[in-house]
């Protein structure tokens, strides 16, 4: 999909995707709200729901073409299980939270909202401001989501503005802190099916480009396009598994 419309952001898809069909295919409920914060990821997203039926063959073949339902980044109010048009990171937590406190004033019980961030959108005040918020008003149908691959637009997270490690900093809130593998289904399986008391952060280690030797680990690969060489060996890779 990603090649065939010559659009990057693979790295960041690759990284989080294992966690997005685990979301969905075992934990989210339809009263449930899923925020992408981390919108340059929503190729997995699409996928994701593509595999649940939700979207076609022909949805995911417009990707990023003209008058298609699927943007590079995810649109408003397109598809009903997308929410928010995100894209413009440091919002999706504050989004998230909002939805968990319009839940309670519902008085709805059940319904839970996940909100999956990058690693680099905590170097934005917004997503501070907004964790403060959720503990300040003790969310626990909140689950937050860390697709800690170490690396942004320009370079590792630690290069940029570090507050490595960042898991340390957020263990002085009311909140339940976790630090996982973010490609062992079984391990976040686990996690996320503990009974939740309080607002819960699992900050999952990934690796960017997960699954494409080419470019596992790559800065490049958060903005570039594959080439044919990368594709090519890609698909060379999956017939030798």
């Amino acid at each position: 999909m990603h090649y065939e419309s010559g659009v990057g952001h693979i790295g960041g898809n690759l990284s989080s995707i294992d966690a997005i069909m685990l979301l969905f295919h075992d934990f989210i409920k339809k009263t449930d709200i899923f925020v992408l914060s981390k919108g340059h990821s929503a190729g997995a997203l699409y996928v994701t729901l593509w595999s649940l039926g939700i979207l076609s063959d022909g949805d995911l073949k417009s990707f990023h073409r003209e008058d298609t339902l699927l943007p590079g980044h995810p649109p408003a109010m397109a598809i009903p299980e997308i929410k928010f048009a995100t894209g413009s990171l440091g919002h999706g937590l504050s989004l998230a939270s909002g939805c968990a406190l319009g839940f309670r004033l519902k008085n709805d019980i059940t319904s839970k909202v996940y909100c999956l961030t990058s690693d680099g959108e905590w170097q934005e005040g917004s997503t501070w401001e907004a964790l403060i918020f959720a503990c300040h008003h003790k969310l626990k149908n909140l689950t937050i989501l860390v697709d800690h691959n170490n690396l942004q637009g320009f370079g590792t997270t630690q290069d940029i503005a570090s507050m490595y490690p960042l898991w340390e900093k957020i263990k002085g809130f009311d909140i339940d802190v976790k630090v996982i593998d973010g490609h062992d289904m079984d391990v976040m399986r686990e996690v996320l099916s503990e009974k939740q008391e309080k607002i819960k952060i699992i900050f999952l280690k990934t690796i960017k480009g997960h699954g494409l030797k080419l470019i596992e680990g790559r800065m490049d690969s958060h903005y570039l396009p594959l080439n044919k060489k990368q594709y090519d060996n890609y698909l060379q890779e999956q017939d030798a598994l």
